[in-house]
């Protein structure tokens, strides 16, 4: 595979039209992966994170700030330069592995044809489609033959980031590759992940499974259009924006829900209170 590329996001906003409205879908991402990581973006339906994972991919135009993936930037890119990332340097995987198959064609010729898309001075520095179906772990009892349907879920969905990664890609992107697997398929689609990432791939997986999350070498939390959170070996963290914002997490909403007023108060050891204001406080004041 080829060496893993970074990804950098500045203030990255995207909106989008809807019934005669705007709508922010994000609004100021500051996000760094670096190259050879494993990144899973986690976060509610609607929070951001697919969005996000398009705009990586040179899929969708940011509608402003800074997107960096390797030496490209993603926001001053021509169509045309867009589509040549897509075929030598970022692998996508969409949601839904048939979304990402030829029916017709078997494993091997499926790998085959999306190395087609790869500038032809290149081509041959492809490893063979075999080779390509080994790393996911596509190979014996002749699956490389078969056609996606005579394949089982699990085989389905290594079998589309086999696709993904046909081009040698320094960066796989892959939306809820575990969808709709039981246990065992879903671990086996995460070690084949980890394989990848081993290989030096920078590996960035969008997903609503918390356990997912755990197996990636950190995750990342979208919330309302902006990173909310992040979580590095089973620990989670909040983030401070470069507005000052805080997204904190459920538990602590409990205790200071919305609208609450909050004294922040720095101590001598580092550390910050945050101090909800007493009715005493504030009665009077207008």
């Amino acid at each position: 595979m080829s060496a893993g590329l970074a990804v950098t996001c500045r203030g990255l906003v995207y909106i989008y039209r809807l019934e005669g409205y705007d709508v922010v879908a994000l609004s100021g991402v500051d996000l760094d992966i670096s190259a050879g990581e494993s990144v899973a973006l986690l976060g509610p339906s609607g929070s951001g994170k697919s969005t996000l994972l398009s705009l990586l991919a040179g899929l969708l135009p940011p509608s402003a700030g800074r997107l960096t993936v390797g030496d490209h930037d993603l926001v001053r890119a021509t169509p045309a330069e867009l589509q040549t990332l897509r075929a030598k340097d970022v692998g996508v995987v969409l949601q839904g592995a048939s979304r990402n198959l030829l029916p017709y064609l078997t494993a091997e010729q499926n790998v085959r044809f999306a190395q087609r898309g790869v500038p032809a001075e290149r081509r041959r520095e492809l490893p063979e489609p075999r080779d390509v179906l080994a790393m996911v772990g596509l190979t014996g009892r002749g699956r490389n033959r078969q056609r996606p349907q005579r394949l089982s879920p699990d085989e389905r969905q290594r079998l589309a980031l086999a696709v993904g990664l046909a081009g040698r890609p320094g960066l796989l992107l892959a939306d809820e590759p575990t969808s709709q697997l039981d246990t065992r398929a879903r671990d086996e689609v995460l070690l084949t992940l980890d394989t990848v990432r081993r290989s030096g791939t920078t590996v960035v997986v969008v997903t609503h499974d918390p356990d997912v999350g755990l197996r990636m070498g950190r995750t990342v939390t979208i919330r309302d259009g902006r990173v909310g959170a992040e979580g590095r070996r089973g620990e989670d963290y909040a983030v401070v924006g470069r507005d000052g914002t805080v997204h904190l997490p459920q538990e602590a909403l409990r205790v200071l829900p919305p609208g609450t007023l909050v004294g922040v108060e720095p101590q001598p050891d580092g550390t910050v209170l945050l101090v909800p204001a007493r009715s005493s406080d504030v009665e009077g004041v207008q």
